[in-house]
Protein backbone atom coordinates (compact mmCIF):
# COMPACT_ATOMS: atom_id res chain seq x y z
CA UNK A 1 0.00 0.00 0.00
CA UNK A 2 1.18 3.40 -1.20
CA UNK A 3 2.23 6.39 1.53
CA UNK A 4 -0.71 8.17 0.73
CA UNK A 5 -3.19 5.67 2.32
CA UNK A 6 -1.71 3.50 4.51
CA UNK A 7 -2.65 6.24 7.16
CA UNK A 8 -6.20 4.65 6.75
CA UNK A 9 -4.83 2.03 9.12
CA UNK A 10 -3.28 4.30 11.41
CA UNK A 11 -6.54 6.30 11.24
CA UNK A 12 -8.46 3.61 13.00
CA UNK A 13 -5.98 3.89 15.94
CA UNK A 14 -8.09 6.42 17.79
CA UNK A 15 -9.63 4.66 20.30
CA UNK A 16 -12.82 7.15 20.71
CA UNK A 17 -13.24 8.45 17.20
CA UNK A 18 -12.21 12.38 16.39
CA UNK A 19 -10.68 13.93 18.93
CA UNK A 20 -12.23 16.35 20.85
CA UNK A 21 -11.79 20.25 19.76
CA UNK A 22 -10.00 21.99 22.65
CA UNK A 23 -9.72 25.40 21.14
CA UNK A 24 -7.87 27.39 18.38
CA UNK A 25 -4.51 28.35 16.87
CA UNK A 26 2.92 25.08 18.81
CA UNK A 27 6.73 24.84 21.47
CA UNK A 28 8.93 26.70 18.90
CA UNK A 29 12.46 26.76 18.40
CA UNK A 30 14.54 28.10 21.28
CA UNK A 31 17.63 30.18 20.54
CA UNK A 32 19.66 32.26 22.66
CA UNK A 33 18.19 35.95 22.21
CA UNK A 34 19.32 38.42 20.23
CA UNK A 35 21.19 42.03 21.34
CA UNK A 36 18.49 44.21 19.64
CA UNK A 37 15.69 45.12 20.87
CA UNK A 38 12.57 43.38 19.59
CA UNK A 39 14.69 41.15 16.59
CA UNK A 40 14.74 38.58 18.63
CA UNK A 41 10.71 38.32 18.61
CA UNK A 42 10.85 37.89 14.59
CA UNK A 43 11.01 33.94 13.70
CA UNK A 44 13.45 34.14 10.44
CA UNK A 45 10.15 33.60 8.48
CA UNK A 46 9.05 37.28 9.09
CA UNK A 47 12.25 38.86 9.09
CA UNK A 48 12.19 40.50 5.46
CA UNK A 49 10.99 44.32 5.83
CA UNK A 50 8.32 43.60 3.63
CA UNK A 51 6.09 40.58 4.72
CA UNK A 52 5.20 38.43 1.92
CA UNK A 53 2.95 35.67 2.98
CA UNK A 54 3.25 31.87 1.77
CA UNK A 55 -0.52 32.32 -0.08
CA UNK A 56 -1.23 35.30 -1.68
CA UNK A 57 -4.04 37.21 -1.39
CA UNK A 58 -7.45 36.93 -3.43
CA UNK A 59 -6.85 38.80 -6.72
CA UNK A 60 -9.58 41.15 -8.29
CA UNK A 61 -12.19 38.94 -9.78
CA UNK A 62 -11.09 37.75 -13.69
CA UNK A 63 -12.69 35.78 -16.15
CA UNK A 64 -11.48 32.60 -15.89
CA UNK A 65 -9.46 31.23 -19.17
CA UNK A 66 -9.81 28.25 -21.37
CA UNK A 67 -8.20 26.31 -21.29
CA UNK A 68 -7.17 26.73 -17.29
CA UNK A 69 -3.28 27.07 -17.26
CA UNK A 70 -0.94 25.90 -14.06
CA UNK A 71 -1.06 27.65 -10.88
CA UNK A 72 1.92 30.16 -11.31
CA UNK A 73 4.42 29.40 -8.88
CA UNK A 74 4.32 31.39 -5.19
CA UNK A 75 7.34 32.62 -3.61
CA UNK A 76 7.41 31.08 -0.15
CA UNK A 77 9.08 32.33 2.68
CA UNK A 78 11.55 30.32 4.90
CA UNK A 79 10.28 28.16 7.57
CA UNK A 80 10.09 29.91 11.16
CA UNK A 81 13.25 28.59 12.28
CA UNK A 82 16.27 26.85 9.82
CA UNK A 83 17.44 24.95 12.76
CA UNK A 84 14.13 22.73 13.09
CA UNK A 85 13.11 21.42 9.92
CA UNK A 86 9.95 19.61 9.66
CA UNK A 87 11.56 16.03 8.99
CA UNK A 88 9.69 13.07 8.30
CA UNK A 89 10.70 10.87 11.49
CA UNK A 90 9.37 11.14 14.91
CA UNK A 91 12.00 12.58 17.70
CA UNK A 92 12.70 9.29 18.89
CA UNK A 93 13.28 7.64 15.49
CA UNK A 94 9.95 5.47 15.54
CA UNK A 95 7.37 5.98 13.05
CA UNK A 96 6.97 8.71 10.00
CA UNK A 97 5.22 12.03 10.31
CA UNK A 98 2.05 10.98 9.50
CA UNK A 99 2.37 8.72 13.42
CA UNK A 100 3.74 11.84 14.86
CA UNK A 101 1.02 13.71 13.72
CA UNK A 102 -1.47 11.05 14.93
CA UNK A 103 0.32 11.40 18.62
CA UNK A 104 -0.44 14.70 18.40
CA UNK A 105 -3.60 14.55 17.86
CA UNK A 106 -3.96 11.58 20.95
CA UNK A 107 -2.20 13.63 23.35
CA UNK A 108 -4.92 16.39 22.14
CA UNK A 109 -2.44 18.66 20.89
CA UNK A 110 -0.82 21.20 18.51
CA UNK A 111 0.53 19.31 15.79
CA UNK A 112 4.48 20.27 16.34
CA UNK A 113 7.22 19.10 13.92
CA UNK A 114 8.99 15.35 14.23
CA UNK A 115 11.43 16.30 16.83
CA UNK A 116 8.98 18.38 18.66
CA UNK A 117 10.88 21.63 18.81
CA UNK A 118 8.01 23.90 17.20
CA UNK A 119 4.26 23.81 16.13
CA UNK A 120 3.61 23.05 12.66
CA UNK A 121 2.83 26.50 10.66
CA UNK A 122 0.76 26.78 7.34
CA UNK A 123 4.18 27.77 5.45
CA UNK A 124 5.40 24.46 6.55
CA UNK A 125 3.30 22.88 3.57
CA UNK A 126 4.88 25.15 1.20
CA UNK A 127 8.43 25.36 2.17
CA UNK A 128 8.98 21.26 2.96
CA UNK A 129 8.21 18.39 0.99
CA UNK A 130 5.41 16.28 2.86
CA UNK A 131 4.06 12.79 2.14
CA UNK A 132 0.26 13.04 1.67
CA UNK A 133 -0.64 10.94 4.71
CA UNK A 134 0.97 13.42 6.68
CA UNK A 135 -0.90 16.33 4.88
CA UNK A 136 -4.08 14.48 5.19
CA UNK A 137 -3.44 13.92 8.98
CA UNK A 138 -2.73 17.60 9.13
CA UNK A 139 -6.13 18.66 7.56
CA UNK A 140 -8.15 16.12 9.93
CA UNK A 141 -6.87 16.56 13.11
CA UNK A 142 -5.27 20.18 13.41
CA UNK A 143 -6.14 22.20 16.14
CA UNK A 144 -4.58 25.12 14.38
CA UNK A 145 -7.27 25.15 11.03
CA UNK A 146 -5.21 27.58 9.32
CA UNK A 147 -2.43 24.60 9.04
CA UNK A 148 -5.56 22.20 8.10
CA UNK A 149 -6.23 24.07 5.15
CA UNK A 150 -2.70 24.93 3.94
CA UNK A 151 -2.33 20.87 4.33
CA UNK A 152 -4.92 20.86 1.73
CA UNK A 153 -3.41 22.33 -1.12
CA UNK A 154 -0.55 20.06 -1.50
CA UNK A 155 -2.58 17.27 -1.33
CA UNK A 156 -4.57 19.20 -4.07
CA UNK A 157 -1.86 19.59 -6.17
CA UNK A 158 -0.66 16.46 -6.10
CA UNK A 159 -4.32 15.21 -7.33
CA UNK A 160 -4.41 17.98 -9.93
CA UNK A 161 -1.23 16.52 -11.89
CA UNK A 162 -2.50 13.05 -11.70
CA UNK A 163 -4.19 10.98 -14.42
CA UNK A 164 -7.69 10.68 -13.67
CA UNK A 165 -7.47 6.70 -13.07
CA UNK A 166 -4.57 7.41 -10.53
CA UNK A 167 -6.82 10.73 -9.05
CA UNK A 168 -9.17 8.18 -7.78
CA UNK A 169 -7.07 7.76 -4.61
CA UNK A 170 -7.45 11.40 -3.58
CA UNK A 171 -10.93 11.53 -4.30
CA UNK A 172 -11.34 8.75 -1.78
CA UNK A 173 -8.69 10.88 0.46
CA UNK A 174 -10.80 14.19 0.26
CA UNK A 175 -13.72 12.36 1.05
CA UNK A 176 -12.46 11.07 3.88
CA UNK A 177 -11.22 14.36 5.16
CA UNK A 178 -14.50 15.88 4.51
CA UNK A 179 -16.10 12.99 7.00
CA UNK A 180 -13.53 14.02 9.58
CA UNK A 181 -11.83 17.32 9.86
CA UNK A 182 -12.38 18.63 12.92
CA UNK A 183 -13.18 22.41 11.02
CA UNK A 184 -16.18 23.11 9.67
CA UNK A 185 -14.20 25.41 6.68
CA UNK A 186 -11.51 22.43 6.18
CA UNK A 187 -14.50 19.81 5.51
CA UNK A 188 -16.25 22.11 3.01
CA UNK A 189 -12.86 23.60 1.41
CA UNK A 190 -12.32 19.44 0.40
CA UNK A 191 -15.79 19.12 -0.78
CA UNK A 192 -15.10 21.90 -3.20
CA UNK A 193 -12.08 20.75 -4.49
CA UNK A 194 -13.19 17.18 -4.98
CA UNK A 195 -16.36 18.58 -6.46
CA UNK A 196 -14.26 20.87 -9.04
CA UNK A 197 -12.52 17.30 -9.69
CA UNK A 198 -9.34 18.91 -8.27
CA UNK A 199 -9.38 21.95 -10.70
CA UNK A 200 -6.48 24.84 -10.95
CA UNK A 201 -8.93 27.31 -10.25
CA UNK A 202 -10.50 25.62 -7.38
CA UNK A 203 -6.81 24.94 -5.19
CA UNK A 204 -6.10 29.08 -6.52
CA UNK A 205 -8.94 29.98 -4.95
CA UNK A 206 -8.62 28.26 -1.45
CA UNK A 207 -4.70 29.20 -1.79
CA UNK A 208 -6.19 33.10 -1.97
CA UNK A 209 -8.53 32.70 0.47
CA UNK A 210 -6.05 31.66 3.26
CA UNK A 211 -3.90 34.21 1.81
CA UNK A 212 -6.37 36.84 2.88
CA UNK A 213 -6.63 35.68 5.95
CA UNK A 214 -2.81 35.29 6.94
CA UNK A 215 -1.79 39.15 5.50
CA UNK A 216 -3.21 41.42 7.69
CA UNK A 217 -2.58 39.16 11.36
CA UNK A 218 1.05 38.82 9.96
CA UNK A 219 0.98 42.70 9.46
CA UNK A 220 -0.49 43.13 12.61
CA UNK A 221 2.11 40.65 14.43
CA UNK A 222 4.50 43.60 13.06
CA UNK A 223 3.10 45.99 14.94
CA UNK A 224 3.03 44.41 17.99
CA UNK A 225 6.89 43.86 17.35
CA UNK A 226 7.03 47.65 18.02
CA UNK A 227 5.13 47.70 21.41
CA UNK A 228 7.28 44.66 22.13
CA UNK A 229 10.47 46.92 21.40
CA UNK A 230 9.01 49.70 23.45
CA UNK A 231 8.51 47.22 26.53
CA UNK A 232 12.57 46.36 26.36
CA UNK A 233 13.56 50.09 26.00
CA UNK A 234 11.11 51.19 28.88
CA UNK A 235 9.26 53.44 26.76
CA UNK A 236 6.04 51.35 27.63
CA UNK A 237 5.10 50.57 31.23
CA UNK A 238 3.24 47.09 32.34
CA UNK A 239 -0.47 48.51 32.23
CA UNK A 240 -0.35 49.93 28.56
CA UNK A 241 1.81 46.81 27.44
CA UNK A 242 -0.81 44.43 28.75
CA UNK A 243 -3.08 46.35 26.75
CA UNK A 244 -2.05 46.56 23.89
CA UNK A 245 -1.39 42.89 24.16
CA UNK A 246 -5.18 41.81 24.75
CA UNK A 247 -5.93 44.19 21.50
CA UNK A 248 -3.29 42.09 19.02
CA UNK A 249 -4.44 38.53 20.56
CA UNK A 250 -8.06 39.60 19.95
CA UNK A 251 -7.15 41.13 16.47
CA UNK A 252 -5.07 37.93 15.17
CA UNK A 253 -7.51 35.14 16.91
CA UNK A 254 -8.09 33.22 14.52
CA UNK A 255 -6.23 34.65 11.84
CA UNK A 256 -2.82 33.87 12.91
CA UNK A 257 -0.75 30.63 12.66
CA UNK A 258 -0.88 29.33 16.44
CA UNK A 259 3.18 28.77 15.99
CA UNK A 260 3.80 32.39 15.88
CA UNK A 261 1.85 33.26 18.65
CA UNK A 262 3.18 30.98 20.62
CA UNK A 263 6.87 31.76 19.40
CA UNK A 264 6.02 35.22 20.41
CA UNK A 265 5.17 34.81 23.74
CA UNK A 266 8.18 32.24 24.48
CA UNK A 267 10.62 35.19 23.11
CA UNK A 268 8.52 37.36 25.14
CA UNK A 269 9.09 35.03 28.92
CA UNK A 270 12.90 34.17 27.61
CA UNK A 271 13.59 37.81 27.31
CA UNK A 272 15.86 39.14 30.40
CA UNK A 273 14.82 42.70 28.80
CA UNK A 274 11.06 42.36 29.69
CA UNK A 275 10.94 42.90 33.20
CA UNK A 276 9.39 39.95 35.37
CA UNK A 277 6.45 41.96 36.33
CA UNK A 278 5.45 41.95 33.24
CA UNK A 279 5.64 38.48 32.79
CA UNK A 280 4.12 37.50 35.95
CA UNK A 281 0.74 39.97 34.73
CA UNK A 282 0.79 37.65 31.46
CA UNK A 283 0.74 34.67 32.93
CA UNK A 284 -2.46 35.61 34.81
CA UNK A 285 -3.54 36.27 31.20
CA UNK A 286 -2.55 33.07 30.24
CA UNK A 287 -4.83 31.33 33.33
CA UNK A 288 -7.85 32.75 31.22
CA UNK A 289 -7.05 31.04 27.85
CA UNK A 290 -9.01 27.86 27.03
CA UNK A 291 -7.51 24.61 28.29
CA UNK A 292 -5.47 23.37 25.37
CA UNK A 293 -3.98 26.81 24.31
CA UNK A 294 -2.87 27.59 27.82
CA UNK A 295 -1.91 23.84 28.76
CA UNK A 296 0.28 24.57 25.35
CA UNK A 297 1.80 28.49 26.52
CA UNK A 298 2.25 27.98 30.28
CA UNK A 299 4.43 24.73 29.74
CA UNK A 300 6.60 26.10 27.16
CA UNK A 301 7.71 28.70 29.42
CA UNK A 302 8.40 26.00 32.12
CA UNK A 303 10.51 24.40 30.35
CA UNK A 304 12.15 27.11 28.35
CA UNK A 305 16.07 26.65 29.02
CA UNK A 306 17.43 29.01 31.90
CA UNK A 307 13.91 30.23 33.27
CA UNK A 308 13.82 32.20 36.21
CA UNK A 309 13.27 30.41 38.82
CA UNK A 310 11.14 33.01 40.99
CA UNK A 311 8.47 32.58 37.48
CA UNK A 312 8.19 29.18 37.53
CA UNK A 313 7.14 29.24 41.33
CA UNK A 314 4.85 31.72 40.40
CA UNK A 315 3.06 29.65 37.30
CA UNK A 316 3.40 26.68 39.64
CA UNK A 317 1.61 28.70 42.40
CA UNK A 318 -1.54 30.26 40.24
CA UNK A 319 -2.15 27.20 38.34
CA UNK A 320 -2.75 25.29 41.96
CA UNK A 321 -4.62 27.70 43.34
CA UNK A 322 -6.64 28.79 40.26
CA UNK A 323 -6.88 25.78 38.10
CA UNK A 324 -8.66 22.32 38.87
CA UNK A 325 -7.01 19.31 39.69
CA UNK A 326 -7.71 17.83 36.34
CA UNK A 327 -5.85 20.82 34.57
CA UNK A 328 -3.20 20.81 36.64
CA UNK A 329 -2.81 16.95 35.85
CA UNK A 330 -2.53 17.69 31.79
CA UNK A 331 -0.02 20.49 32.72
CA UNK A 332 2.68 18.68 34.58
CA UNK A 333 1.87 15.75 32.07
CA UNK A 334 2.64 18.16 29.20
CA UNK A 335 5.46 19.60 30.72
CA UNK A 336 7.35 15.70 31.57
CA UNK A 337 6.82 14.95 28.26
CA UNK A 338 8.24 18.34 26.76
CA UNK A 339 11.16 17.54 28.88
CA UNK A 340 11.31 14.22 27.27
CA UNK A 341 10.53 12.54 30.78
CA UNK A 342 7.47 10.76 30.18
CA UNK A 343 6.49 9.15 26.89
CA UNK A 344 3.55 9.28 24.68
CA UNK A 345 2.17 5.77 26.53
CA UNK A 346 3.04 6.78 29.90
CA UNK A 347 0.87 9.94 29.32
CA UNK A 348 -1.86 8.04 28.00
CA UNK A 349 -1.88 5.52 30.92
CA UNK A 350 -1.62 8.44 33.43
CA UNK A 351 -4.49 10.23 31.75
CA UNK A 352 -6.74 6.68 31.76
CA UNK A 353 -6.05 6.31 35.79
CA UNK A 354 -7.25 9.80 36.33
CA UNK A 355 -10.68 9.59 34.60
CA UNK A 356 -11.35 6.21 36.49
CA UNK A 357 -10.10 7.76 39.87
Amino acid sequence: MSDEFSFLNRFKKLANGRPSNGGAGPPVHRTALADEPGQDMVPPSLSEPVLEPTFAPRPEPAPEPLPEPAPAPIAAPEPVSRATPVRDRSFDGQGDLADHFLGCAKLVRYLTVADNSRFIITDDFRTTPIISAASTMAAIYSKDYLVAQAALLPLSETAQRMSPRKRDRFERLFALIEEQALSDDVRDSAQAIRAAHFRAAEIRELEAELGNRLSPARLRYRQFLDIVKKLMDRKITAGPFLDEFRGFTQDVAGQLDFGIYSFCLDRLFGSVRVPLKVKKLLILELLKYPALIRRELLTNILVYPGQVDELVEFIRYMVTNELGQGAIIEIELLEAFKMRRLSMSDIESSLARAATA
